[in-house]
Formats: structure tokens, sequence, C-alpha cells
């Protein structure tokens, strides 16, 4: 009996999209990925990949249209408040932020009160005003809300903001930041148990490349002395290999350690006496 195909939704275009096939394609799912298809389904998985609009995508994961989705944190708490979210996936990072113009002599969320604020985003700037006892008119605009104070419709804005560059060409300045938002996997909350079994095997896969994005294999030669203390530095996934050299007095070590300790660490280990450090991207880790 053929299992039935786990239908995913992903971003239409953008940046969003591309890094959606990257995990997939990382993932070892081959999407026969044609120009202008609004679905593909994979050779050697069961799955179907939709491309969809990225506002609209809470709504078919609502109603069951799609089992799972590749979507930005931002827009599911926009629009799918109520959707299941799994896991957050490490891409497409950018913040929900308030903006004001340069000129504007902004002191304090209070000089908000009582403005008008254009945005895309009417739900996540009303629940942040509220916790901070603000009052101000919202203005709903799909599209570029940063044209807003310019042409007098709004005193500020609330939109996404990665490098700031848009805000700069537009003389606004980011005042205030709501939410730091990344790609999370989604999960409809109709999605069938055969259909939830391959996407435990699809989380499964995305773990183990998302444990690999994150982690450094090390392999250096360390002096018995201070072996110790540089297995100390190194704890690993259990614990570091641990192999004798041809040269008496001296060990090979061979371990895992997290990117965002990487250059701290190797300086720990240089002053222990280790040498010959090699550092390797790994492609999949699994744990």
């Amino acid at each position: 009996m053929s299992t039935e195909k786990l239908r995913i939704a992903i971003q239409k275009s953008g940046r969003l999209n591309e890094d959606s096939l990257k995990i997939l394609k990382d993932a070892g799912i081959s999407i026969d990925n044609g120009k202008e298809q609004l679905k593909a389904s994979a050779r050697n998985f069961p799955l179907e990949v939709m491309y969809l609009r990225n506002g609209d995508i809470p709504q078919y994961l609502r109603d069951g249209v799609v089992d799972a989705a590749i979507i930005g944190e931002n827009v599911l708490l926009e629009k799918g408040k109520d959707i299941i979210q799994g896991e957050k996936l490490g891409f497409s990072k950018c913040r929900v932020s308030l903006a004001v113009p340069k000129s504007m002599k902004y002191k304090g969320i209070e000089d908000l009160d009582g403005k008008k604020i254009a945005t895309s985003y009417p739900n996540t700037v009303n629940e942040f005003l509220e916790k901070k006892g603000i009052t101000a008119e919202l203005h709903i605009i799909n599209g570029s809300v940063e044209i807003a104070p310019n042409i007098g419709l709004a005193d500020g804005i609330c939109d996404i903001v990665s490098s700031g560059s848009t805000l700069f060409k537009n003389n606004l300045k980011e005042v205030e930041v709501m939410l730091k938002s990344e790609a999370v996997l989604a999960i409809s909350p109709e999605i069938s148990a055969e259909r939830k079994a391959v996407l435990e095997k699809l989380q499964f896969r995305f773990k183990s490349v998302l444990n690999a994005r994150t982690s450094k294999y090390i392999l250096l030669n360390a002096p018995n002395e201070n072996l110790e203390k540089i297995i100390k530095l190194l704890p690993g996934m259990r614990s570091p290999t641990v192999l004798p050299l041809a040269e008496e007095g001296w060990s090979s070590v061979h371990t895992v350690i997290n990117e965002e300790r990487f250059w701290e660490v190797i300086d720990e280990l240089k002053n222990n006496g280790a040498e010959g450090i090699l550092v390797a991207p790994i492609e999949k880790m699994v744990i």
C-alpha cells in the first residue's frame, strides 16, 4: 500500500522560498521544481510541495488544505496563533519593529500615543501597544508601508526589518523591536495520522540538518600532560574520541563543538598546548 503524500506549503518566491528548498535538499529530498509551478512532487520521499503566498498559508493550514508549512514566525503570530508551531528552522531571520521618521525626537513608546501607524501586522501591533498602555490609530496597508510617513499617511510604521537598509532609504529609524522572527515549521490541526507519521520522518531529517549547521567537527593533537584539561573544554556529543599518536606523550582528539563557542574554544585549546587543530563542516548530524 502506498504512503499518503505529506502536503507542505512554502512561500511562492523570495528568500524564504530559496531557504525552504535548500533545507529540503539538505534533508535529501529531491523536488521536481519547474518554473511557475504551483505544485511539485518529491522523487524520493512521500512529499508534495505547494507554492503559496505567505499570508495565505495560515488559512490553508487551518482548513487542512496543506498538512504543514515552512513559514515566517511573524506571519504565524499575526495570522495563525491557533496553529501548532513545530521546529524553529534557524533561517530567514528578521525583526518586526516600529519605526518613525529620523527627524522625530523619539524618547519612548509613549511618543506614539494617539499617533497614526501604518502596518500590515495589525494584530501584532495592537497586542504590543495594549501591553504598553498605548492607543494608536492603525492604517492597514498591504505592500510598501515605509512610504506612509513620507506621504503624510502615518506618523510611524510597523514592518519587518532585516538589514535596516529600506528604513534608511526612506529616512526612518527603528525605535522598538516588537518580536524577533525566523522560519518555523507549522503543522495543520487537521493532519491525518498517516501524514503525521511522514511529517515525523521529515522533522527527524530537519533536526539532523539543523544540528549539523550549528556544529563543527574538530580534530587536534594534544600533549598528554594537558589531556584532561583539553577534554573538559570539548565535551562533544557524549565525550571526545582520544587516540594515541605515534609520537610518545601526544594524543589525537576528535569531537564536535558548537559554532557559537568556536573561537572562544580554539583560543582556550591553544593556551593548553593543542596543536594541528583542524576544523571541518558537518553535513548531517544524527543524535
